[in-house]
């Protein structure tokens, strides 16, 4: 029983996605992004038939798996665009840095504005961080993995639906600018966006992703402990 449900989600999961990707590609539209429609889709059809998620991710979790490599595959585009990333370092790690402490000081500031309590704001200061190291610094800091991972894919869904339409706004056109964007504020599904752009916008957004994890990771502690 366990290999068909195994099999069923991980082919539900792919047509759903190859289905929500071709409505996207036909109306082109922000809330049309493959990941947003895909996900909604599957909650709405596990609560409709009440099948829990430890369930579903009897097969999802393979799709789960497929994030390590996938994140691994970047190094051959910023690999193409090394040049670019020694001469744009300079901007590139200011960038990031700035974002990412925005990003946790945003979560914190709305935490207290809105009196959440203090477990929930410890989860909500990793959001902008890819899943797997925002789940280690919310353990490191007393936050719920589980809801950092949350808040992680509302920034990350939110980033690759709108993220477009702000930096058009803002008139910011240059793929260094785009892909730091990207990648520090909605790391992997953000990185993912910036490549449907462009391989050098994906490549930035890859490298930003990773310096914010690893910054996020040093800092985090260090900055919450001024508002504990």
């Amino acid at each position: 029983m366990n290999s068909l449900y195994m099999i069923s989600f991980i082919i539900g999961t792919i047509l759903v996605y190859q289905g929500m990707s071709l409505l996207y590609k036909r109306f082109h539209s922000p809330l049309l992004v493959p990941i947003a429609t895909t996900t909604f889709i599957l909650i709405m059809f596990l609560l409709l038939f009440s099948i829990p998620y430890d369930t579903y991710m009897i097969g999802g979790r393979w799709i789960d798996e497929l994030l390590g490599p996938a994140v691994v595959a970047l190094a051959y585009p910023l690999y193409q665009n090394r040049k670019a990333l020694k001469k744009y370092f300079t901007p590139i790690f200011v960038g990031v840095i700035s974002g990412t402490t925005t990003g946790i000081l945003t979560g914190i500031y709305m935490a207290k504005l809105f009196s959440i309590d203090l477990k929930t704001m410890l989860s909500l200061t990793t959001k902008s961080v890819t899943s797997p190291v925002a789940i280690d610094i919310a353990e490191m800091i007393g936050g719920i993995p589980t809801l950092a991972v949350v808040y992680v894919m509302v920034a990350g869904i939110s980033g690759a639906m709108f993220g477009p339409i702000f930096l058009k706004m803002a008139k910011i056109n240059h793929y260094i600018g785009v892909g730091l964007g990207f990648g520090t504020a909605s790391h992997g599904i953000g990185t993912a966006k910036a490549l449907e752009i462009g391989k050098s916008e994906g490549a930035i957004s890859s490298v930003s992703m990773i310096i914010s994890a690893i910054y996020a990771a040093i800092i985090c502690p260090i900055i919450i402990r001024f508002f504990i």
